[in-house]
């Protein structure tokens, strides 16, 4: 039976005028995370058996994506009609759209392939905002030390370094796109202090940031001569050169007629996202229907390292009730506006700006042990407390949080008057593909940008870092892949698919499994199955 007390009894409890004083110290953070953290749940990570990165802990799910086979092999090659430009991109969120623009002004023809329409990602999702460093308190210094230490200092620090330096630029950069931002009433802009960081470093678009940023990109992509986009067309397979060690291309399905279609290329950028529609653990996602982890399974294939397989960002405030809300964000530009964390018993648990991974920890122990808020047999949660922030700051909500206000009105809850039930999320994958600062992966000729690619995150990853990522690095690879000036591929392959499958073979792993998944088994029409 689950703990916690149930829901009724929970609400007629709670009182916005009660003395809940402050939250109590933890001291013993690495327990509270080894023990209620979800990536280290008993049997959720295995060891990888083949390929770069044999040996290193995976989480399950992941791990049998990456160790399958392929949807399809040389025969399906002939007489594919090829198309030859100099950079595919692949994905057509803020990442891939960054590197788009960025290629083309360096005067490449770029082909921007999307699995489902151009803008349908997790970046309009990112309600919070995007880090810089633009205060003078402030410094490009501190973001670097804040990052590496909500990181668990696992980031690389090269790339740590790039991103901060980036901040500002990326602003300005943004603002020239036409993006709008919150002002402050002096005019300048508008900055929050959220979990990690050590002074005011988030600029926002009230709570849609991401939803705005996609806007101006999108517009800025479909404008531009030099860039073609192909919708609905999700990659099944890069494409090797004759000996498999180099990306030269890839080849691309259509959701609309299932016809292949091969593109030959100098450099391929990966745009791909997240997984988090492969619901690690049971968990309920943020993220969008397409993400299903396509981009870590191609880049593995075809021979690219890969980091921290084992460490995924679960957001502590998803919606848990109404339950066709399930997994839906509650932005942390709440409890940076001071939105407390309440448990059943009216208790503060939590420094409510701590790091994502300790709060998700928190809230995850007090529903073990029986001071959450219970929904049903399964589902148990804890309250995020508007109804004391609207007492506070009278209006706040209207007016910086109109996402969230229309989400819970159309849901017949008001946040002003009742506390939102909330419990952890799968929003973000830590790791993910190796890269340079130029977004290089291991392999010649293959990017990856944004959440696919790992290194600058750690272990956990800060709010606002990943708009600001997917900006800078977007940006960057965009600019490097444009300098590869060869003659292009004279023959593209599939050697890089054969060597795994021979890999697979002698280790005597089960071949019944393929990949990429493309979409999740519930969406409409199920997973892509040549």
């Amino acid at each position: 039976m689950s703990k916690g007390i149930p829901l009724a009894e929970a609400l007629a409890r709670y009182r916005a005028d009660a003395d809940i004083g402050s939250p109590p110290e933890l001291s013993d953070i690495d327990t509270l995370l080894n023990t209620y953290h979800p990536d280290h749940l008993r049997d959720s990570v295995v060891k990888l058996t083949v390929g770069a990165n044999a040996g290193d802990r995976c989480q399950r799910e992941l791990a049998n994506l990456l160790q399958s086979e392929a949807f399809i092999d040389e025969a399906d090659l002939a007489g594919t009609p090829v198309t030859d430009v100099d950079v595919l991109v692949i994905g057509g969120g803020g990442a891939g759209c960054a590197a788009a623009l960025m290629a083309a002004e360096k005067g490449a023809r770029v082909l921007l392939a999307t699995k489902l329409r151009l803008g349908d990602s997790n970046t309009v999702m990112a309600e919070g905002g995007i880090q810089a460093a633009i205060e003078p308190e402030d410094s490009i210094q501190q973001h670097i030390q804040d990052t590496l230490r909500g990181g668990h200092h696992i980031g690389d620090p090269s790339l740590v370094a790039a991103l901060a330096e980036d901040g500002p630029d990326v602003l300005r950069w943004l603002i020239q796109q036409g993006m709008q931002f919150d002002q402050a009433p002096g005019g300048d802009l508008h900055t929050r202090k959220a979990g990690g960081m050590s002074t005011p470093r988030l600029v926002h678009c009230r709570d849609y940031t991401g939803l705005e940023m996609m806007r101006v990109l999108r517009e800025a992509v479909i404008q531009h001569r030099s860039i073609e986009v192909w919708e609905q067309s999700p990659v099944v397979e890069l494409l090797s050169n004759e000996t498999g060690q180099k990306c030269v291309g890839a080849v691309l399905t259509s959701l609309l007629d299932d016809q292949l279609r091969i593109v030959r290329t100098r450099s391929v950028i990966l745009a791909t996202g997240g997984l988090g529609r492969l619901h690690l653990n049971g968990f309920p996602t943020s993220n969008h229907l397409g993400a299903t982890g396509d981009g870590l399974v191609l880049a593995y294939r075809i021979g690219a390292k890969l980091c921290e397989l084992d460490s995924f960002q679960y957001h502590p405030t998803g919606l848990l009730h109404p339950s066709h809300l399930a997994g839906k964000l509650v932005t942390e530009g709440l409890r940076a506006a001071g939105c407390l964390l309440v448990n059943a018993l009216g208790q503060r648990f939590v420094n409510e700006l701590q790091p994502r991974d300790i709060v998700c920890a928190a809230i995850l122990r007090e529903c073990s042990e029986g001071r959450g808020v219970r929904v049903d047999e399964q589902r148990v949660g804890v309250w995020l407390d508007t109804p004391r922030l609207e007492r506070a700051q009278p209006g706040l909500l209207e007016q910086q949080f109109p996402n969230l206000m229309t989400r819970t009105r159309i849901a017949g809850v008001d946040p002003r008057i009742q506390p939102l039930l909330t419990h952890p999320t799968l929003h973000y994958q830590n790791g993910g593909v190796v890269i340079d600062v130029n977004g290089a992966t291991t392999v010649p000729g293959l990017y990856a940008v944004g959440e696919v690619s790992g290194g600058i995150h750690g272990r956990n990853r800060l709010m606002g870092n990943a708009l600001l990522e997917i900006i800078s690095f977007g940006r960057r690879a965009g600019a490097a892949a444009t300098e590869n000036r060869d003659r292009g591929p004279k023959k593209v392959t599939l050697e890089h698919v054969n060597r795994l499958r021979r890999a697979l073979t002698i280790a005597g792993m089960p071949m019944t499994q393929r990949a990429p998944q493309v979409l999740p088994d519930y969406a409409a029409g199920g997973t892509w199955n040549r």
